[in-house]
């Protein structure tokens, strides 16, 4: 990438985030790190409230893309084919038909997904890594773009099952949207709730621009200072006392890439040790398995997270190639 293409690249990624946030006010950072995860062709785990604009969140994108988009409500009776699609025998034809499941859209909301049996879960592990889905034995490609955003609630846990680690490890990143601040409240009160507003967003950017963005993203330059720093830090998690497993390689090249699409959001055509720090959280945290017993202690994954990444210390000077 050459500081013309970056500069190109942070203007589109600067009108996205733009025009989600005329529905999702106040949460510019929530904003930029999903419309970053998306371009990092990653997925999104969101644990938040009820009411915080999750779905409005995932709709708001897929418009601004010209993208499609679903919401697949998972519950504990769904089933892997709810979400795929199944096959069907037409008796006017002769053949099987395949019918897609909501899983076939730019943007996917899986809304409370630990509701759902592991069975149903595990029907998402394919299509997050590949982006395809295998049934009865025959493949079909979700196309691109193709983003998974998942949400649970952190409050009412009956009923749920605990997202298995090979599910966790699919997300690129872990956030939140939170509650609005005071003004963004007050701007939100002053549209009257206004659910039109949310349906008439007008896209900005079409998904061959997505699809070139991603693969311009690819070509920004990482220091191997910075590699030194990645590998540093994900070693760092795997030596301590209130972990049972660490970060692994895959969490790595998550951080790898992600790093790299939000340097060119800023503008830049490499990377530098700041974005990994504020990205090391979002993307690492939640890889982390504790012991039990700091988990009935308190401890809580980000809070590792954010002190691993205050003692590991960044590169101040480049190394030889």
């Amino acid at each position: 990438m050459n500081p013309e293409q970056a500069r190109w690249f942070a203007e589109n990624f600067a009108n996205v985030v733009g025009n989600v946030e005329r529905v999702i006010m106040g949460k510019p950072e929530a904003i930029r790190l999903a419309v970053t995860c998306m371009l990092a062709e990653g997925h999104l785990l969101l644990e938040d409230y009820p009411g915080t604009g999750k779905t409005t969140l995932a709709r708001a994108i897929a418009q601004s893309v010209q993208g499609t988009n679903s919401r697949i409500q998972f519950t504990p009776d769904l089933l892997p084919s709810d979400v795929t699609g199944v096959t069907i025998y037409d008796q006017k034809t002769g053949e099987f038909e395949f019918h897609q499941g909501p899983i076939f859209a730019s943007i996917v909301l899986a809304d409370e997904i630990n509701r759902a049996s592991p069975k149903t879960q595990s029907a998402l592990l394919e299509v997050m890594e590949e982006s395809r889905v295998t049934v009865d034995g025959q493949s079909y490609n979700v196309g691109q773009p193709f983003m998974v955003i998942a949400t649970q609630n952190p409050i009412e846990q009956a009923g749920t099952y605990r997202l298995p680690e090979a599910q966790l490890d699919r997300f690129l990143m872990k956030t939140t949207l939170g509650y609005p601040d005071h003004e963004a409240t007050m701007r939100i009160l002053a549209t009257g709730g206004s659910r039109p507003r949310s349906t008439a967003l007008p896209a900005v950017i079409s998904t061959s621009q997505v699809a070139e963005m991603s693969q311009l993203a690819a070509s920004v330059h990482i220091e191997s200072s910075v590699f030194d720093y990645i590998a540093r830090l994900t070693a760092a998690t795997r030596t301590l006392d209130d972990v049972r497993l660490g970060v692994s390689i895959r969490g790595a090249l998550a951080l790898v890439r992600a790093s790299r699409v939000w340097a060119a959001s800023l503008g830049r055509h490499f990377v530098v040790p700041d974005d990994i720090k504020m990205l090391a959280i979002a993307c690492l945290a939640h890889r982390l398995i504790l012991d039990p017993e700091a988990e009935f202690n308190g401890v809580q994954a980000v809070d590792v997270m954010a002190e691993v990444v205050g003692s590991v210390p960044p590169p101040t000077e480049r190394q030889p190639a």
